[in-house]
This record gives structure tokens, C-alpha cells and sequence, in this order.
């Protein structure tokens, strides 16, 4: 992918800024207002096991690190 070569002006880069803060908040609790109660559980599920995916990975990592390699 190219990087863009247009320069954004700082007060564009600024409002722009703002207004995604502004929407960013309302994501998730307007998305969950409009899911039925199956697809707020089913997208709980799936980002439950992805912080569990990611906590043993993190803990696999420490205990390799940790560890001396084990001579065959």
C-alpha cells in the first residue's frame, strides 16, 4: 500500500481529530443497541477467547524466556 502524499492541513487534521473522538466513544455502545441479545453473547464469546488466546500466548512467552532450553 502507498503512503499518501498529500500534506492535511493542522486545523483539518485537528477537526478530524475531534470528530473521531466524538464517534469513537458511541461505537461500541451503539452497536451493541443494535444487536439482538444472541449477537452481543456470540461477540462476547469471541472477544473472551481472543483475551484468553492473548493472556497464554503472553504467559507461553514469559515461561520460554524464563526456562533453559532443553538439550536433546
Amino acid at each position: 500500500m502507498e503512503s499518501m502524499s498529500v500534506k492535511i492541513p493542522p486545523e483539518v487534521r485537528a477537526a478530524m481529530t475531534e470528530i473521531s473522538r466524538k464517534f469513537g466513544r458511541q461505537g461500541g455502545k451503539k452497536a451493541a443497541r443494535n444487536m439482538t441479545p444472541e449477537e452481543r453473547t456470540a461477540r462476547a464469546k469471541k472477544a473472551s477467547a481472543a483475551a484468553a488466546r492473548k493472556r497464554t500466548a503472553q504467559r507461553l512467552a514469559k515461561e520460554r524466556a524464563t526456562k533453559p532450553a532443553k538439550r536433546k
